[in-house]
């Protein structure tokens, strides 16, 4: 071997090394709506680089009212998925062993928006009414709080008619339905852009009704929690991710600014996610990321009861872990 042919050999093996040294772990995020201030974190992180100060290559999927977070990652094509607990925990009993890795969200902001016209004053008032709901997991939430109320969902004349929901507010607009669902930071301001007055509405909030549950976490596959390399990768995932959220807190409008560079389809306005951001801060603020076991507790109790027809049947056991947390917010 010549020495010429002995250099070209050690060259391209310290090229190969570096390039192995500096190739990013990929993550692949499966978000649960469309690109909108509700993900903002995510989006801000990737923007300013902080994903790839951790080594990590983030693609970031949009989600919508047909795809299922969970349905995404137990076909494996997903690493981590932000969903709801309901549905996180419901899909677990089912044999979909999804884990909590973190909780950027502290409080609901899901609402049921109602027409005082169509009668509605209080919940005892949803009997016999058409109410809208978001299902893929979506109507966990709704389907505890009617059964908590003894009101069955199959449209007989004692309970409540369920009109799946979509993207839009054309339900309530439209007069199909009494109520529709509505988050604090979008559904309901869509309402009022169509130019229905907020004194014409009556807004029932989950947390005000004591049947709210916890949004927008972070979900992993048990077994990948396993791998120790998974692990590092998600603790690095984590730590970014905390520190968009953080980063859209204090920057609402740059951050509202980024999500809608990300909107492919052009469909957000400003104004909508400038407002939907400064919403969604009220729901991060006084996370670190860190899931609270109280509130963790009070979701499955919520999901627990209902009589006949609860959400979940028994105690999760395994359904969180604050491993990823600890190492992340050291």
């Amino acid at each position: 071997m010549t020495k010429t042919f002995a250099s070209l050999l050690l060259a391209s093996a310290l090229s190969l090394g570096a390039f192995q040294a500096n190739a990013a772990d990929k993550v692949t995020l499966q978000l649960k709506w469309v690109p909108q201030a509700q993900f903002a974190g995510y989006y801000v992180a990737k923007d300013k680089g902080y994903y790839e100060e951790e080594g990590l290559d983030v693609e970031i999927k949009p989600g919508g009212p047909d795809i299922g977070p969970a349905q995404v990652i137990a076909g494996g094509g997903a690493d981590v998925v932000v969903d709801w607990m309901p549905s996180a925990l419901a899909t677990r009993e089912k044999g979909v062993p999804l884990v909590n890795i973190a909780q950027p969200f502290k409080k609901s902001g899901m609402m049921l928006t109602c027409l005082k016209e169509s009668g509605v004053a209080t919940p005892a008032d949803f009997k016999g009414k058409t109410l809208g709901v978001w299902f893929f997991g979506n109507e966990y939430p709704f389907l505890s709080w009617m059964s908590q109320l003894g009101l069955k969902t199959d449209g007989g004349p004692d309970g409540v008619t369920v009109l799946k929901q979509g993207f839009n507010v054309d339900p309530l607009i439209q007069k199909q339905a009494a109520c529709i669902s509505t988050m604090t930071y979008n559904e309901y301001w869509q309402v009022i852009d169509a130019g229905i007055k907020p004194e014409d509405l009556i807004t029932f909030k989950y947390e005000d009704q004591g049947v709210a549950t916890l949004e927008d976490g972070l979900y992993v596959l048990e077994d990948k929690l396993k791998d120790p390399a998974f692990k590092e990768k998600m603790v690095k995932f984590v730590r970014a991710s905390m520190k968009g959220w953080k980063y859209a807190e204090s920057n609402p409008d740059e951050a509202a600014g980024i999500v809608l560079e990300n909107d492919a389809t052009g469909a957000q306005t400003e104004e909508h996610q400038k407002r939907m951001m400064g919403e969604v801060a009220k729901l991060t603020a006084g996370s670190n990321g860190a899931l609270d076991e109280a509130d963790y507790s009070r979701t499955v109790a919520s999901l627990m009861k209902g009589g006949s027809d609860p959400v979940i049947t028994k105690e999760p056991q395994g359904a969180w872990t604050h491993e990823i947390t600890d190492a992340a917010l050291k």
